[in-house]
């Protein structure tokens, strides 16, 4: 209940819960009259012209079962935190077990991630079952965005290639998964108008090699030597200090299309990879992280495992 700003809900919702339980209690006795011999009537419903509903009361099994149920809902809403204002005597919480579960998994695991957490990222790289640990932590926390097979998609970076944005050093992967990142390419639309920027567009793709205007690329030259050199640099290779991307590869996060350009340039992008070290802890981190590093450093991993 704590998303509501008045205790008002908590009250709400526990006066529904209760009356309705104690209202079907009292529905299923009004409904269970007991039976009369010889006077049994109908309650007027037939079918196919002498199919007839009787107004019998419920078996006695049925009704005994319903009575349970409800006897069951009461116990358990004075147990557990089913009503809006009462915690449950028994204090229980979906957070609380899950701490609890969490708590009995580490004490089991936690000595093997302290073991793996002092070896170099090279090595445990190389290390099958910190492989296969690392594997899981990335199906489970990175998979959604970067996919099972680590190859991205449209805006997420692609894991098992050499381009990184942060720069692809262990220790560069490992703070990237512990902090975060938070990229973001101002929109230069209102600055350039659209001319403009499509001038820098077809200079950007000159720069990687593909077609382009030659004409607008010359002016686009301009441009970008006053707007974008202060981050992707005089030659276009980008700064991995500030994750500002390579513009003189093959490799694009949105699409390497003269209209993906266009709408980069003049709508700017905010990407952020959210922080894990609270989440994981710096042990899983350091595993993760392995992992990660090895799927683009395959060569390197089986190096050091010499």
């Amino acid at each position: 209940m704590a998303d509501f700003t008045s205790s008002f809900w908590g009250v709400y919702v526990a006066v529904i819960t209760v009356v309705s339980i104690i209202a079907c209690a009292v529905f299923l006795k009004v409904q269970t009259t007991a039976r009369v011999a010889g006077k049994v009537e109908t309650t007027g419903h037939t079918w196919d012209e002498d199919l007839a509903e009787w107004n019998n009361p419920l078996p006695n099994w049925w009704r005994w079962l319903f009575y349970i149920t409800i006897v069951f809902s009461l116990v358990y809403l004075v147990l557990y935190p089913g009503l809006g204002i009462w915690g449950g005597m028994l204090g229980w919480t979906s957070s609380g077990q899950y701490a609890q579960e969490r708590a009995r998994a580490d004490a089991v695991v936690q000595p093997l991630y302290e073991k793996f957490g002092k070896e170099p990222i090279e090595q445990l790289a190389a290390n099958a079952e910190a492989r296969a640990i690392g594997q899981n932590l990335y199906l489970t926390y990175c998979a959604q965005c970067h996919a099972s097979d680590a190859r991205g998609g449209y805006g997420f970076p692609n894991l098992t290639d050499p381009d990184w944005l942060y720069g692809g050093a262990p220790d560069a992967i490992e703070q990237t998964i512990l902090a975060g990142r938070n990229g973001v390419m101002p929109p230069f639309g209102p600055a350039l108008g659209a001319e403009g920027v499509k001038d820098v567009a077809s200079y950007v793709l000159s720069l990687a090699g593909l077609a382009s205007d030659s004409i607008r690329a010359q002016k686009g030259k301009e441009i970008f030597a006053t707007n974008c050199v202060a981050c992707h640099g005089p030659d276009g290779k980008g700064n991995p200090a500030i994750g500002a991307p390579n513009l003189t590869d093959k490799t694009w996060l949105y699409s390497s299309s003269e209209a993906a350009i266009i709408e980069t340039v003049t709508k700017g992008r905010n990407n952020q990879m959210p922080a894990f070290k609270d989440r994981l802890g710096a042990e899983r981190v350091h595993i993760l992280a392995a992992y990660i590093w090895g799927l683009s450093h395959s060569d390197k991993a089986k190096a050091a495992a010499k």
